[in-house]
């Protein structure tokens, strides 16, 4: 039902715009490699391919059971050898442009699925797969380099004026700029130096010990020989795997032991102990931090609970603040004490001051620090696109030969245990000969992560059937940046990132010649049954194809519209289903019951009635509403609302004792119009009631303009307040004055007795909405 939801606001969408006489591309394709597919294969006892297309082809029928008018010639599977061999030489381009490099690091490994893990794709310590914990292994990997774009993927965010605040905050606060100082701090005795990055330097003065993180690599030179070292291994262990555990949002307990070593501060030649901390990160910064537990909230309550000294040197206006009697850190600015040469000076100039003098003394330089680190691409599954490298003990690392790709997956089974077996199992896969010696080599094991198919899927799109080259840049140019992207919420960091980066990079390829792929994004809500998402693991899921069976595919289609607007959730209601279906079928009753004079074709009589005037402004009022609710925010539950009521009066309108007193064109009019506005929504019905009584084909028609004369209101209900409170409702004419409406305002009876021998100050008039009377 989520799916159903996502796609039929996007069906609206491209219908209404057709309608308004666009040119549309509303495409579909597969996101099939990956873990999930793998998983659910072996489960079935099927292999991944075999399991892949059949799952597609049920899912396609489901798809064109709901009337979705997607273009089905550019359909694309990123499991197609047709479709990944571009992938891999994108991946053979970005290796000789430098994007690409290989290193060994601590990785986030799944044991339940066998696999690495991006940064991005560990949730609260568990894989955002199958929900077990991740732990951490070091391995070796390809990496993309993502932040060389970091500082591009920043600004650019300014010009995504068309996505949800919510989603661009997230992407901000996920790439996470900082500018400060990189300064060394030498270990006491030794020729290691400990780099740390601090976007406070002002503050280096009150540094009281040196906090590093447990994965740090200078702790294998800094520990051996030491004492304690097998107590600080094991708590080195122990913080690694509570840190995989742990969400980035959830704040830790403050842990650290004593390594046994100092280092000096630059500064003021001062010997600082070193602790290894659990709330430092490696990936942050340089793994390294400057503790000042006078002015930041975690090194205050390090320093409190493990003794260590407080000292202040920022001090507020008009105070001095002494180490011993803090309760809390000071963070904010304030003039420098304690601070040698530059005491007495404002903490934004000392920033600089002290920045100048680090690089003078040869310690120290002005730098940029990014959250955001490489994107780790290494997959160790079988199922995936194979990464097109080769190992040579002569050569080196080498790129296949761009004549030989794809490299496609092998469907022998090597060890007799599994389908499905990871590629380094299968030496008829990875033995090799290296392109450029003949020598014996081996190919690469690793597949790419799944999310490297979807950042790119959309220019493909473009040009599909195209065998010479991955995108054909003239179509891409002429349909790209995509106009209205609709996902979940959940993409806001993986998927969107991804795609804004690989964006730039086929960009700088010479394939695109687009900055960003997305102009406007609409992040729809969840389907929630039971209180939570629908999921299958959960068990609360409801298959659409048993709903479109018994009620109609437009039944389904118009619930998940009607049901919320689509920003929010949209609780499951079975009701909510039934009401829908009851509402279709009203129409249908109406339609058969006057398909006598609805398809008859009158002219408007000369003179309009009171009835024809409600019925014919009522028609234009709901056009105007329908289309201000699509065009303004995608509201379509309101847009159907509108169109409920327009039938609602067009019903009254035409009973049985008021039937002679309506014009039938305005009848006419009004229906077709319900037609016609409901038909992106519900196009199968719409479709056949269209063809009864117009015998032709909705496809065919315009989306209807409202005419703003006859959707002018005669008359208005105006509220009347006195102080705020509601105390009478006035009918006025719809171009009062303001003068004319207050004096009916003060002359009305149940305003009156509010107002009776007070004194009014004033009155407040809402153009056509109200009149308030203060006293």
């Amino acid at each position: 039902m989520g799916h159903v939801r996502n796609y039929s606001i996007g069906d609206v969408v491209a219908r209404y715009k057709r309608m308004r006489g666009y040119n549309v591309l509303h495409p579909m394709g597969w996101d099939a490699f990956g873990l999930p597919a793998e998983n659910a294969a072996q489960k079935n006892n099927s292999h991944p391919a075999t399991w892949t297309y059949a799952n597609i082809d049920y899912m396609r029928e489901q798809l064109r059971q709901l009337g979705l008018s997607y273009d089905w010639q550019r359909e694309i599977a990123t499991c197609n050898p047709g479709y990944f061999r571009w992938e891999q030489l994108f991946f053979i381009e970005m290796w000789e442009k430098g994007i690409i490099y290989q290193k060994v690091t601590t990785v986030n490994w799944c044991e339940s699925c066998q696999t690495v893990l991006a940064n991005e794709q560990v949730i609260e310590g568990c894989c955002w797969r199958c929900d077990q914990p991740v732990m951490p292994r070091k391995m070796n990997g390809w990496f993309f380099k993502i932040t060389d774009y970091a500082e591009e993927l920043l600004a650019d965010l300014e010009k995504l004026t068309g996505w949800p605040e919510k989603v661009v905050t997230m992407q901000r606060n996920w790439i996470g700029k900082s500018t400060g100082l990189t300064c060394d701090f030498p270990v006491d005795g030794r020729d290691e130096k400990i780099s740390i990055f601090t976007t406070r330097p002002d503050t280096i003065f009150g540094v009281t010990f040196m906090s590093i993180a447990a994965e740090h690599p200078l702790l294998d030179a800094l520990l051996p020989g030491g004492e304690n070292e097998d107590e600080i291994r094991k708590f080195i262990d122990q913080i690694i795997t509570e840190k995989q555990r742990k969400s980035n949002e959830e704040e830790p307990e403050k842990k650290g032991i004593f390594t046994g070593r100092y280092c000096i501060n630059p500064f003021n030649g001062k010997k600082i102990p070193l602790y290894i901390a659990n709330f430092v990160l490696m990936e942050y910064g340089t793994g390294a931090v400057m503790a000042v537990p006078a002015h930041d909230e975690r090194d205050f309550e390090f320093a409190r609970k493990y003794g260590l000294d407080i000292i202040p040197v920022i001090m507020p206006e008009g105070m001095t603040l002494i180490g011993e009697s803090l309760d809390q850190a000071y963070t904010g600015p304030g003039t420098l004490a304690n601070s040698g040469d530059f005491t007495g000076l404002p903490s934004e100039e000392a920033k600089g001051r002290i920045i100048a003098h680090a690089v003078d003394h040869g310690f120290g330089a002005p730098h940029v620090t990014y959250r955001l680190r490489d994107w780790g691409i290494s997959r160790q599954r079988y199922w995936g696109a194979p990464i097109p490298m080769i190992h040579c003990d002569s050569c080196g690392v080498q790129p296949v030969p761009r004549e030989q790709l794809p490299v496609v997956l092998p469907e022998d089974v090597d060890s007799g245990n599994s389908r499905c077996d990871p590629l380094h199992q299968r030496p008829s896969f990875y033995t090799t000969t290296c392109p450029v010696c003949n020598g014996p080599a081996r190919r690469e094991t690793d597949t790419m992560d799944t999310f490297v198919e979807s950042s790119w899927y959309f220019a493909r799109y473009t040009c599909p059937r195209l065998t010479e080259a991955p995108i054909d840049r003239d179509k891409a140019s002429h349909w790209l940046p995509v106009d209205q992207y609709i996902g979940g919420v959940e993409h806001a960091i993986l998927h969107l990132l991804y795609s804004r980066f690989f964006t730039k990079v086929l960009r700088d390829l010479g394939y695109l010649t687009i900055d960003e792929p997305f102009t406007n994004l609409l992040t729809q809500g969840m389907v929630i049954k039971d209180g939570s998402k629908m999921s299958k693991s959960k068990g609360n899921v409801v298959d659409p194809h048993d709903l479109v069976a018994e009620y109609g595919a437009d039944t389904v289609r118009l619930f998940s519209l009607f049901a919320a607007p689509p920003e929010k959730d949209l609780e499951w209601n079975a009701q909510g289903v039934e009401g829908a279906s009851r509402f279709i079928n009203r129409i249908y009753r109406f339609v058969e019951n006057n398909s006598q004079s609805l398809t008859n074709t009158p002219s408007p009589g000369q003179v309009l009635s009171e009835a024809d005037r409600n019925l014919h402004r009522r028609t234009h009022q709901t056009i105007r509403r329908v289309t201000e609710n699509i065009e303004n925010n995608f509201h379509f539950n309101t847009a159907i609302s509108a169109v409920m009521e327009l039938f609602n009066v067009l019903s009254n309108a035409t009973e049985k004792e008021k039937r002679n007193t309506v014009d039938p064109y305005y009848v006419k009019e009004a229906m077709n119009t319900v037609l016609l506005l409901l038909s992106p929504m519900i196009p199968h019905f719409c479709s056949e009631m269209w063809e009864r009584l117009e015998r032709g084909s909705i496809e065919t028609v315009s989306w209807p303009q409202w005419d703003a004369e006859a959707a002018a209101e005669e008359r208005l209900t105006i509220v009347v307040q006195v102080n705020g409170k509601v105390r009478s409702r006035l009918e006025a004419p719809a171009d009062i004055e303001d003068r004319p409406l207050i004096d009916m305002a003060l002359t009305d009876d149940n305003v009156a007795r509010f107002i009776s021998g007070k004194e009014v100050k004033k009155t407040i008039v809402v153009k056509k909405k109200l009149v308030n009377i203060v006293i």
